[in-house]
């Protein structure tokens, strides 16, 4: 399988089409008014796209919520990223969930593989970010950590990745996909060219 590719924080049509264009397999739409990468359901449905997956970032709303912005955003996915359980898991859909988790907020190895065990079956991908909890923040991940555990479905890796760190990250971490967002940005939302050209570029060497 050949590298997936997930770039965050849609909020323009000439970003998602750009994105696209330079061979992006998913676009994401933040949901979460904090977020300075925060849009509405009407932008979202806007974005018509010529095969790229519309993954809808969710961080507070109910489950009755999400289903409802993905039906009206024309989305194909729901990330959940506010430590949602595996009850909301299951009311959103296997099908449907790319479920975020924080390895850096666990104690242990043993907690982060249980934790990835406990959701394999309520989900149809994983993303690993940086920090505890959030995302966008442009920090990396420890990449040696992926080595010390078993991950059950196809998974993305997230935190601050640019064409700088790219080749450590995939070298080290084997992802089945990265998902970009502040380190292709000029500024938050706002997606530079040479940035994700660079990107693309390291990612194919």
């Amino acid at each position: 399988m050949s590298l997936l590719v997930k770039v965050c924080g849609m909020t323009s049509a000439e970003d998602a089409a750009m994105c696209e264009e330079y061979g992006a397999d998913f676009l994401g739409f933040i949901f979460h008014p904090s977020s300075p990468r925060n849009v509405d359901v009407s932008f979202a449905r806007s974005i018509k796209t010529g095969g790229a997956k519309k993954v809808g970032v969710f961080v507070k709303q109910s489950a009755a919520k999400v289903h409802e912005t993905l039906k009206n955003g024309v989305l194909d996915f729901a990330q959940l990223h506010g430590g949602q359980n595996e009850e909301f898991c299951k009311a959103i859909g296997k099908e449907l969930v790319i479920k975020v988790f924080w390895p850096q907020k666990y104690d242990s190895v043993k907690e982060f593989q249980d934790d990835i065990d406990r959701f394999a079956p309520y989900c149809s991908y994983m993303l690993f970010d940086a920090g505890k909890s959030g995302g966008g923040h442009g920090k990396s991940l420890e990449f040696d950590l992926f080595k010390e555990v078993t991950i059950p479905v196809p998974w993305l890796l997230a935190g601050g990745l640019s064409a700088d760190n790219l080749n450590e990250a995939l070298s080290a971490a084997k992802p089945c996909g990265v998902d970009l967002n502040s380190g292709v940005e000029s500024a938050p939302g706002k997606k530079d060219e040479n940035k994700l050209a660079a990107a693309f570029e390291a990612m194919a060497r």
